[in-house]
Order: structure tokens, then sequence, then C-alpha cells
């Protein structure tokens, strides 16, 4: 039975055309069973079920949740969506109560509710998954802290930098994007049941209680709202994994292109890469090259859902149906790219006397200038008579080159103990509000 059908005879070729996605409804069993579980709670607690009720009901819940775990709940295409399947189970089993289940609830907060505890779970293991990659390049940039390479502006060199700083710039980034991350989980951490179609429900239910159970930090208030952020929530969820992306790309750059044979400056390992099949010399940036390809989708994700939802008015819209799926597979391939890179990182290598032989004297025109302003000129006259005499510069000392350079954030004082600092203050939030919410869902079911 379909949960919307009042005895008419909609058209089989629409229904095929607005048939639900799959993969994304599969993906919410386990939420739409937590969150009807504690629905019933608030229901019983209002007089609406028994408490006989509601154990014929917390039973089904389980039984449900177990069958998921084994895959053997698997929605088809005659189930028309998650919803349905678990109510029409919970009816099969105990018609009574099963029928009650949707009382005070719409599909739309139904569906919000389990986008919400979901994305609670997955923002956890893309935030776990960026904190073990950053420390990875933490020990990566520690290891090589103070190899000297050139640096580059215009893709030409520039300065003098070293392969410590060149890794723990990233390090830095993904510290930002986790700022981000952990605003995205705040605002995500708001309980939108109760909400119903947009408009309330006629019963003062209890919307305090729901969002307690279900371990949200607050209730989502204004009813309207709660429909009205459906996309919004998810865009900047996904664009704080864009912004992971952004970052994973730019590395992914970095590492392509020095570990080219006119650079060599990194090294792969050949268990990490593939080769050609025509070529029997090629090892291929296999795992860079892919992660640049995923951050183009991730980046197009966060656009296809904003445009979906910048210019519709105020309620439930067919629109944002889409926004379940390209929200789940911004968060699938986030993940497959930490973890991939966080495995290519801990065998990747770097070539030292690649590194220190490209520090050509041009790079230390400015330790030039620097030195003539030291014996009394000024810079900008410096700067003139350096550029009239390139041919006099010499490299100098690389060890005391990048000793020099000890300001803040600088060759020699590049602060990575500070990353660590941060990462352990992100890594303790998230972990206290992973334990906090893996209790409150334990009990519900017991």
């Amino acid at each position: 039975m379909k949960l919307w059908d009042k005895g008419s005879d909609v058209d089989k070729k629409v229904e095929n055309f607005l048939g639900f996605d799959l993969m994304a409804d599969q993906a919410q069993v386990k939420y739409e069973c937590i969150a009807s579980a504690v629905h019933a709670k608030m229901l019983h607690k209002i007089g609406i079920l028994s408490e006989h009720e509601l154990n014929n009901l917390i039973k089904g819940l389980k039984e449900i949740i177990v069958l998921n775990e084994n895959n053997k709940f698997v929605l088809t295409a005659k189930d028309e969506d998650v919803h349905t399947k678990v109510e029409n189970y919970l009816v099969n089993k105990d018609e009574n109560s099963g029928k009650k289940i949707h009382t005070y609830r719409s599909r739309n907060d139904q569906l919000l509710v389990n986008a919400r505890l979901m994305h609670k779970e997955l923002l956890v293991e893309i935030i776990e998954a960026v904190i073990k990659l950053t420390k990875t390049m933490i020990k990566f940039a520690k290891k090589y802290e103070f190899v000297s390479m050139p640096g580059y502006t215009h893709r030409q060199k520039a300065m003098l930098s070293s392969v410590g700083l060149w890794m723990g710039a990233f390090a830095e980034s993904l510290i930002d994007d986790l700022k981000s991350l952990k605003l995205a989980y705040q605002l995500n951490d708001q309980c939108p049941l109760g909400s119903a179609a947009s408009y309330g429900v006629p019963k003062k239910i209890d919307r305090e209680y729901v969002a307690e159970l279900l371990g949200f930090s607050k209730v989502q208030n204004n009813v309207l709202y709660c429909q009205n952020s459906r996309g919004k929530i998810e865009s900047v969820i996904v664009s704080g994994l864009s912004q992971i992306m952004l970052t994973l790309s730019k590395l992914s750059a970095d590492i392509i292109l020095f570990s080219t044979k006119e650079f060599g400056y990194l090294i792969p390992n050949s268990k990490s890469s593939t080769g050609s099949s025509i070529m029997p010399q090629k090892i291929n940036p296999d795992i860079p090259e892919t992660v640049k390809g995923y951050a183009s989708a991730v980046i197009g994700f966060e656009s296809i859902i904003k445009n979906a939802i910048k210019d519709l008015p105020s309620g439930y819209n067919k629109e944002t149906k889409i926004v379940k799926r390209y929200t789940l597979q911004s968060f699938e391939l986030t993940k497959k790219s930490l973890t991939a890179l966080n495995e290519y990182l801990t065998t990747l290598t770097v070539n030292t006397d690649n590194c220190k032989s490209a520090c050509s004297k041009e790079i230390f025109a400015v330790d030039h200038a620097c030195d003539l302003v030291e014996n009394g000129l000024s810079f900008r006259d410096a700067y003139k008579k350096t550029a009239k005499e390139l041919n006099k510069i010499k490299i100098p000392d690389l060890g005391k080159a990048i000793k020099k350079r000890n300001h803040v954030g600088g060759l020699n004082s590049l602060g990575l103990e500070n990353i660590e600092l941060e990462l352990k203050e992100i890594n303790n939030y998230i972990a206290n509000n992973k334990q906090s919410n893996k209790n409150k869902i334990n009990r519900l079911l017991r």
C-alpha cells in the first residue's frame, strides 16, 4: 500500500517517472527505524499509542534493522520508498499499531530527519578521515622539514622553499576545511521531526522530547523553515566537502607535477600506481589524477543542489528529490579520496638530492637584495641593483638559508605543533558527540 493512496488510479508511467531513488532510500532504512521508534515513543507519551502498541512497533522496527544489516530488507521499485516499505512491514506484523505510526507526521519530515541522522554519522566519518590524513601530512612534513626545494609562482622558480613548508601548507588547509565541516555538523544537528508537511500539526506534540531522544542538540524551530532548509543545509555540507576536495585536488596537482621526470622531487611507490598497456616504462599517478576528477564532481554536485533549490516557493517541492543522491555521492567520493590519498602519502618518498640541486641561484635574488638592505641600502635600490647583477648571486648554504627564515610560519618555524593542537580539539569535539549520539540511539532500541 502506498502512503498517499486514497483509491485513485495513477498512471503507471507517471509512477515510474516519479519513482524513488533506490540507492538513497536503502541507505536510510536504519535511520527510518530509529526516527520511527522515537516518534512512537512520543505518540505513547501523548496518549495515542498504548504500552502494548508501542512495544509491538519497537519490536518490529528492531526486526527491520536486523534484516537490513543482513541484506534481507531490500527495497524494490514496487515498495515506492523507504517510508512505505517500513510502514507496510509494521502493518503486516500488527495492523492496529502499524496503522497508527504515521499519526502527526508526514513523509516530508520523515525524510528530513532521516537525512539529518545519516548526515551526522557521515560527517563524523569524514572528519575522522580528514584528521587521519592531516596527521599523515604532519608526519611527512616533519620527516622532510628541512629539505630545501624551489618555491614557485607563475609556474616559475621564485624563492627558497622546503618540503616541510609545502606539505605543511596542505595540513593547515585541511584544518580550515575541518572548521567548515564543524559548522555544517552544527547546522545539521537540529531536529525537524514534527514539522510534518511544512506547517506542523493540529496537536501539541512534544518535539523537544523527540529531539532529545534522537540526540539532536536542538529542535529546528519554525516548521516551514524545516522544509525550506531541505537542500540548504545539504548545500552547506557539500560546500564543506568541496572545500576538502579543493585542498586534495591542489595537493594532487602538485604531486603529479613534482613526480614527473622533469622535476623528480617525489617518488611514488609503484604499488600505488598502474602502468600503460603499451608503454612498459610508465608508472602513472592514478590516485592523484582520480582525486582531481572526483573534486570536479563534488564541486559540481554542490552547484546542482543550490540550483535545484534557489528559486523554489516555500514548502515542500519535488525538485528537492535530487538532493539526496548528490549529497550521498559527495560523501562517498570525498571519503574515498581522503582514504586513498592517506595511503598514497604513507608510501610517497622525496628525492632529496633532486630537490636540493633544483635550488638554482635565481631563487636567492631576494636573499641578495635583503643582504644589501642590511648593509644600509633601501629596499627599492637594493631591488634594482640586484636585478642588474643577477649573475653575481651565489647559492648559499641551504641549511643556513632555511634557518634564516625563522619568523612565524617560515621555513624554520612551521608551527606544526599548533596544527596538532587544533586537530586534538576538533577530534575531542567529534568524539564526544559521536559517543553521546551512540549511547542515545542504543538506549532507544533496548
